[in-house]
C-alpha cells in the first residue's frame, strides 16, 4: 500500500490530454434513495443548491473536458430499479461536453431462506412480482459490463482505464497523479487494479480493509468476518485502513479475466425480511473483491477528502453546509475551517427522510467550528443558526424543540421543552 504523497510528488507529464483521453469514468448507480426516504434511484437526490449527485458527476467531467480539451466518458451502471428514471433524466445533459452511456447490471431471484428455492413464480418483475428480484451487488460490474458490449467499445476507442467509485462518494473526483501513475508506472510494469483506501476514523468501522494473502492483496468485508472476531476487525489499531470503494481498473485485465471466467470474488450472504414478513437470502458481490484476481495490484492510501459518502441525512448536512465549497462539481472542504477533520454528526429518526430533514432546518447552520452535533426528537431550526464546539439537543417524546433563528449555540445541551412564539 502506497502513500498517496508518494505518488503526487511524482507530478504530472505535459502530455496529461493524452493520458485522460484514456480514461472512462464509471459510477455505480444501481441504489434506490430508500434509505432516504425517497422513491427513485439515488443518484436524483439533490445535495447542493438544487444540484443532484449525478449533476455534480456530469459538471466534474464537463470541467474536465473543457480544462484539457479531452473526452472523458461518463458511464452509468444502472440497476432495473434505476434504469427507466434514469435514462428520462440523462435527456436534460445532451448538450454537454460528456459523453454518456448506460448499461444495467443483472437481475438476481430472491430465495425463500426456508425452501432455498426462488420466491418468483416467472420472470416478468412488474406487480407484485417486484420483490421477488434484486441487483446482486456492484460486483456484477465485470460480467454485465463485458456483456452488455460496452467494454469492447470503448477499448476499441482506445481507452484503457475505468475509475470507478459510487455515485453517493462526492470526493471520488479524477485524480491526475494516480491515473499518470497508472499509465507511466515508475517501473514499467502496469497496475490492473488499484484500491483506493483511507484511514479509519472512529466513524468507519464497518469498511472493508486489505489483507495479503498467497502474495495477492484481498478485501475483506465485515460480512465475511466470523462473530468472534468482529470487534478485532472493527479495531483502528489492528486495522488502521478501509477501502474507500475507489477503483482504477484496466480495462483489457477486465476483458482478459472475463473471457477466462477468472474472476473470483467471495459471495456475501445478505439475509433481508420483506415488507410481508418473508426472510430472504440475497447472494450479493462487491467490486472490490476481485482485486485478487489481477495482476499487480495496488492500495493508494489517499487523503480522507475523497472519501464523502452522503448515505444519511447527517452526510447530507455536512455537504449541504458551510463547511464545504462548491467549484465546477467538485467538494473542496472550506479553507475557513481551522482542522481538516468533519464534524461527527447524528440526526435522530425525525430527520431519517430527505423530506422531513429539508422542514425541519430554514437554513443550514453554520457548522465552521462545530466538533459534535447529536439532534433526538421534533427539533427545528430557524435561519442563520450557529454550531460551535459539541452541541446536543434533545427533544423529550412529546416534547418541541425550536432553535431560534440568529441563535449561536457553543458547547451546549438543550433538553426538554423550548418554542418561542411570535406575539
Amino acid at each position: 500500500i502506497q502513500p498517496y504523497e508518494k505518488i503526487k510528488a511524482r507530478g504530472l507529464p505535459d502530455n496529461i490530454a493524452s493520458v485522460l483521453n484514456k480514461l472512462v469514468v464509471v459510477k455505480l448507480n444501481g441504489g434506490l434513495g430508500t434509505s432516504m426516504g425517497c422513491k427513485g434511484p439515488k443518484s436524483l437526490i439533490g445535495v447542493r443548491n438544487e444540484n443532484t449527485f449525478l449533476d455534480l458527476t456530469v459538471q466534474q467531467i464537463e470541467h474536465l473536458n473543457k480544462s484539457y480539451n479531452t473526452d472523458v466518458p461518463l458511464v452509468l451502471m444502472n440497476s432495473f430499479n434505476t434504469d427507466d428514471d434514469t435514462k428520462k433524466i440523462l435527456q436534460k445533459y445532451s448538450h454537454s461536453r460528456v459523453k454518456i452511456y448506460t448499461f444495467n447490471q443483472s437481475r438476481y431471484p430472491r430465495i425463500n431462506k426456508e425452501t432455498l428455492l426462488p420466491i418468483a413464480k416467472d420472470v416478468s418483475y412488474s406487480g407484485e412480482n417486484t420483490e421477488c428480484w434484486y441487483p446482486p451487488g456492484h460486483g456484477d460490474i465485470y460480467a454485465s459490463f463485458y456483456n452488455s458490449g460496452l467494454l469492447d467499445n470503448l477499448i476499441g476507442e482506445g481507452k484503457e482505464y475505468i475509475f470507478v467509485s459510487n455515485i453517493d462518494n462526492l470526493g471520488a473526483t479524477v485524480d491526475l497523479y494516480i491515473l499518470n501513475h497508472l499509465m507511466n508506472p515508475p517501473n514499467g510494469k502496469r497496475c490492473e487494479f488499484v484500491m483506493e483506501v483511507t484511514n479509519k476514523t472512529r466513524a468507519d468501522v464497518k469498511g472493508g480493509t486489505l489483507t495479503q494473502y498467497e502474495n495477492k492483496l484481498r478485501l475483506v468485508e465485515i460480512a465475511q468476518v466470523p462473530k468472534a472476531h468482529v470487534d478485532e476487525f472493527k479495531s483502528v489499531s489492528k486495522f488502521k485502513i478501509f477501502n474507500t470503494n475507489n477503483l482504477w481498473i484496466a480495462l483489457s485485465a477486465i476483458k482478459r479475466l472475463q473471457e477466462k471466467n477468472a474472476i473470483d470474488m467471495e459471495i456475501i450472504v445478505n439475509p433481508k425480511t420483506l415488507d410481508g414478513g418473508l426472510n430472504v437470502i440475497q447472494l450479493e458481490t462487491a467490486v472490490g473483491a476481485a482485486i485478487k484476481s489481477f495482476e499487480n495490484s495496488l492500495g493508494i492510501n489517499v487523503p480522507r477528502s475523497r472519501f464523502l459518502p452522503v448515505k444519511t441525512t447527517s452526510d447530507l448536512l455536512l455537504v449541504m453546509s458551510n463547511l464545504y465549497s462548491l467549484n465546477a462539481g467538485s467538494l473542496t472542504m472550506s479553507e475557513k475551517r481551522e482542522f481538516p477533520t468533519v464534524p461527527l454528526v447524528k440526526l435522530g429518526s425525525s430527520f431519517t427522510k430527505v423530506q422531513d430533514y429539508l422542514r425541519r432546518f430554514e437554513s443550514i447552520p453554520d457548522m465552521l467550528e462545530l466538533d459534535h452535533l447529536t439532534v433526538s426528537g421534533d427539533v427545528t431550526f430557524g435561519k442563520n443558526v450557529s454550531l460551535k464546539g459539541t452541541v446536543i439537543i434533545i427533544a423529550n417524546h412529546g416534547d418541541r424543540i425550536d432553535i431560534p433563528a440568529g441563535a449561536v449555540l457553543e458547547n451546549k445541551i438543550v433538553s426538554g421543552n423550548l418554542r418561542i412564539l411570535d406575539h
